[in-house]
């Protein structure tokens, strides 16, 4: 299993557009994909999993991946939050 842990930058936090690409990117690959935020979990393949979590600006994202090729999506995930999540 992998796991990382990123902090929400963006302003308006993990709204439709970025948790939709999320879901896109995520499916792109076998592993089982589990995001925390708060108590709260969500399937990575789901856009309405991820809506769920409601995570806003400064939000803490937990991330496992479990499966074949789940360093691949590790760093591809890692990548798609930083891009777009980052704030920058």
């Amino acid at each position: 299993m992998k796991e990382f842990i990123f902090i929400i930058k963006d302003k308006n936090g993990l709204h439709a557009r970025p948790a939709g690409l999320m879901a896109t990117v995520a499916r792109e690959f076998d592993s089982q994909i589990k995001v925390k935020s708060g108590n709260k979990e969500a399937d990575g393949k789901r856009l309405l999993s991820l809506m769920s979590l409601g995570a806003k600006q400064g939000a803490t994202l937990s991330f496992e991946i479990s499966g074949a090729d789940e360093e691949a999506a590790k760093e591809a995930l890692e990548g798609y939050c930083k891009e777009k999540l980052g704030g920058e």
